[in-house]
C-alpha cells in the first residue's frame, strides 16, 4: 500500500447510489461518515445514478436524510442525462412519449421537448426508464411507436436493482420486453454507456475522477469507457466470483470493501510471474488453481488477497473457473 489516501490522486469522488451509499431507505455502513470526510478534505463529490424515476431533489432529500450532506448540483441522473440526448437527436418542441416516471418527463420538457403519454398523440420518438408502476398497456403502447418509426431512447438498462431487502428487477428487465417486441436496438444514456459520466464530468468541471461502483456491468464498464479509474466496493449487487470472471472492459482499478476505501491508501499489487503480492499476502497460480502462502484472518487481508488472485487470474484467464472453488477463503 502507498502512504497517501487513494483519492487523494483524483480532484472529485463520483459515487453510484443503489449499492453503494443506500440500499433501499438506509444508508449503507459507514457511507455517510465516508463522504462527510472526503468532503471535508475539499474534495469534490457527485452523485450518479441510473435511476431515472426519481427527481433529483427527491435523491438530494433522501441523502440528507440518511446523514449524507448533499445539494442539487451533486446529483446527475440518467433521466437527465437521456433528455440532454433526446435534445441532440431531436428538433426543440419534438413530441416524445413518456414510458417512465413524472420525474423522466420533467426532465424530457427541461430542454424543449414535449412529453406525452399516448401514441394517440403522435409522438416523433419515446424515452423509457425505470418506472415501479409501469404497466403492460404503457409497454404495449410503446411498442406499437417504436414499430411506427418512433426513435427509441432509454435512460439506462441494469437488469437488477439492490434494496435493502434484495434484489428486483430492474429497468432493464422492462426494456427487454420492448426490444424482443420490436426488434429494435435503443439510444441508451445510463452507465454503461458513456453519456451519463460524460454529463457529470461536465457538470463538475473536472475530467480527474474516480467512479465509485458496486456493479461491474454498469458502474465499471461505463468508468472504463470514459477512461476513468474505478473503486469496486462489496456492499451492493456483484461479488467476487463476478470479479474473477470480468472481462478486459470490466474490471476495476481499485477494490474496497466500502467507499471508506477512498480514505485509505491504494491497494499496490507486485506480480512476479505467476506469484502475485499485495501487502502481506502472497497467491500463486499453479496447476490452473491458485494456493495462498497464508490464509487471511480479518477483512483487509482477505481483500487484499483477493486483489493478489485477482491480478493472476485476468493475465492468465484459462485458470478462472478452477480459481471459483478456492474462493470461500476470501471476502
Amino acid at each position: 500500500m502507498t502512504d497517501h489516501a487513494l483519492v487523494d490522486h483524483y480532484e472529485a469522488a463520483l459515487f453510484d447510489l443503489d449499492g453503494v451509499v443506500y440500499l433501499g431507505p438506509a444508508a449503507v455502513e459507514g457511507a455517510p461518515e465516508g463522504i462527510r470526510a472526503l468532503k471535508q478534505r475539499g474534495t469534490k463529490v457527485g452523485f450518479v445514478t441510473n435511476n431515472a424515476a426519481r427527481k433529483p431533489q427527491v435523491v438530494v432529500d433522501h441523502l440528507v436524510g440518511i446523514g449524507v450532506p448533499a445539494e442539487l448540483a451533486d446529483v446527475v441522473t440518467s433521466a437527465q442525462a437521456g433528455a440532454r440526448m433526446l435534445a441532440e437527436h431531436l428538433e426543440r418542441g419534438s413530441r416524445v412519449l413518456i414510458v417512465g416516471t413524472e420525474a423522466l418527463a420533467d426532465e424530457v420538457a427541461a430542454v424543449g421537448m414535449e412529453p406525452v403519454w399516448s401514441s394517440a398523440d403522435d409522438p416523433v420518438a419515446a424515452i423509457q426508464g425505470y418506472d415501479p408502476q409501469l404497466t403492460w398497456p404503457r409497454l404495449d403502447d410503446a411498442c406499437l411507436v417504436i414499430q411506427g418509426g418512433a426513435r427509441w431512447f432509454v435512460t439506462n438498462t441494469d437488469s437488477t436493482r439492490p434494496t435493502d431487502k434484495g434484489l428486483v428487477p430492474g429497468a432493464g428487465a422492462q426494456i427487454h420486453a420492448i426490444g424482443l417486441t420490436t426488434s429494435q436496438e435503443p439510444l441508451v444514456a445510463g452507465k454503461p454507456a458513456t453519456p451519463l459520466l460524460i454529463e457529470t464530468m461536465r457538470r463538475m468541471g473536472t475530467e480527474k475522477a474516480i467512479f465509485v461502483g458496486d456493479r461491474l456491468d454498469t458502474d465499471v464498464m461505463g468508468a472504463v469507457a470514459v477512461g476513468m479509474d474505478s473503486l469496486f466496493v462489496f456492499t451492493g449487487a456483484h461479488g467476487k466470483r463476478d470479479l474473477v470472471a470480468a472481462g478486459a472492459d470490466a474490471r476495476p482499478t481499485h477494490l474496497g470493501f466500502d467507499l471508506r476505501a477512498l480514505l485509505e491508501p491504494a491497494r499496490m499489487a507486485r506480480v512476479e510471474g505467476k506469484t502475485c503480492t499485495v501487502g502481506e499476502q502472497r497467491a500463486t497460480l499453479t496447476d490452473q488453481t491458485v494456493e495462498l502462502a497464508v490464509i487471511p484472518t480479518d477483512r483487509e487481508q482477505q481483500l487484499d488477497a483477493l486483489w493478489a488472485v485477482l491480478q493472476l487470474v485476468w493475465t492468465h484467464p484459462a485458470s478462472s473457473a478452477e480459481v471459483v472453488d478456492k474462493l470461500d477463503q476470501l471476502p
